[in-house]
């Protein structure tokens, strides 16, 4: 299949090459772009690191990440978890790729009452902070990072979608804000109809949520959210 990767850099284009080594023809053409906020974290002392994305850990500085490198870090996933050890941190344990098991694995390892700080996003969910600070865990948040959305479709999608049916079979939607995001762009390029008819596959139920609140029909959602098992659902043809 011809599918369009629409997830931001520098992810997009590792999927990209995953997609080419399953036979099918990747278009990279990513809607939003990752942008650190330049935010200094606080100069508190923390038991513990929440980091919700692997953009949490590229927004970390040199400085930060020789401070928090004995500090128990709570990776979201896997790749998440794999860069953070990259980044020299080396308490990180991982919480198997959402939020409920994040908060399951934090209050197994610290006591409440422990302070964390959660290097987030502009546009972060409530959970996993909203049940920490529920079971008594006092959180900093510092808003890191940011996904600032194309203001038009990328040229490669739009002359695809012009062209269809034929020259774009699916998409991969990674997150709620790219779908979101993906969806509106071809809206406002009168293509909403084309992009509305490519198989649409989905990290999770969340991601796939705007999609169905606009009425397109999801082909795919991932039980678990991970690359892994998106990836599956093209391989077996689902």
């Amino acid at each position: 299949m011809r599918i369009w990767v629409a997830r931001p850099e520098p992810g997009a284009a590792r999927t990209g090459r995953r997609l080419s080594a399953l036979g099918h023809t990747p278009v990279v053409a990513p809607v939003l772009t990752i942008r650190p906020t330049g935010a200094a974290l606080p100069a508190a002392a923390f038991a513990g690191l929440l980091l919700t994305s692997a953009n949490a850990v590229a927004a970390l500085t040199a400085a930060d990440r020789v401070r928090f490198e004995h500090v128990p870090a709570f990776a979201v996933g896997a790749r998440t978890a794999a860069l953070a050890r990259r980044a020299g941190l080396r308490a990180v344990a991982e919480a198997g790729g959402d939020a409920a098991h994040l908060v399951v694995l934090v209050r197994a390892t610290l006591p409440a009452g422990s302070s964390l700080l959660h290097v987030a996003g502009v546009d972060g969910k409530a959970e996993p902070t909203a049940s920490l600070r529920t079971a008594g865990y006092p959180i900093s948040s510092v808003v890191a990072y940011a996904a600032v959305a194309e203001s038009v479709l990328p040229t490669a999608i739009a002359t695809a979608l012009g062209a269809y049916p034929g020259s774009l079979e699916a998409v991969l939607h990674y997150s709620r804000r790219s779908a979101e995001t993906a969806y509106g762009l071809a809206c406002r390029a009168e293509l909403g109809g084309a992009f509305g008819a490519l198989k649409h596959y989905c990290l999770s139920g969340d991601v796939a949520a705007p999609l169905v609140a606009a009425g397109l029909d999801v082909h795919f959602v991932a039980e678990r959210p991970d690359e892994e098992t998106l990836l599956a659902g093209l391989a077996t043809g689902t």
